[in-house]
């Protein structure tokens, strides 16, 4: 399997009021990223976009068939402060 190039990952942030709950409560955001991406790719792809440490990454397929990833950063960085630059909150 070939890797997405790092611009290629991330379609765009999600901002729902569960969305909102999570990166409050456990400084996780939430992306909307490319079907063919894996856990690796997202984590990449979310350290070199945005110079944050990531801990962890899950991810899920929604009903509409869109692939749901949602990242978990260190606590040396605040997922707040992330979805403030990109503009979300």
């Amino acid at each position: 399997m070939t890797k997405l190039a790092t611009n290629e990952v991330i379609r765009y942030p999600l901002l729902s009021e569960d969305a909102v709950t999570l990166l409050e409560a456990e400084n996780k955001i939430t992306f909307i990223v490319d079907r063919r991406s894996d856990k690796h790719d997202v984590r990449r792809a979310v350290e070199e976009l945005y110079e944050v440490r990531v801990k962890q990454v899950r991810t899920l397929i929604t009903p509409e068939g869109d692939k749901k990833a949602f990242v978990k950063l260190t606590t040396d960085f605040k997922a707040a402060d992330l979805a403030v630059r990109l503009g979300i909150l």
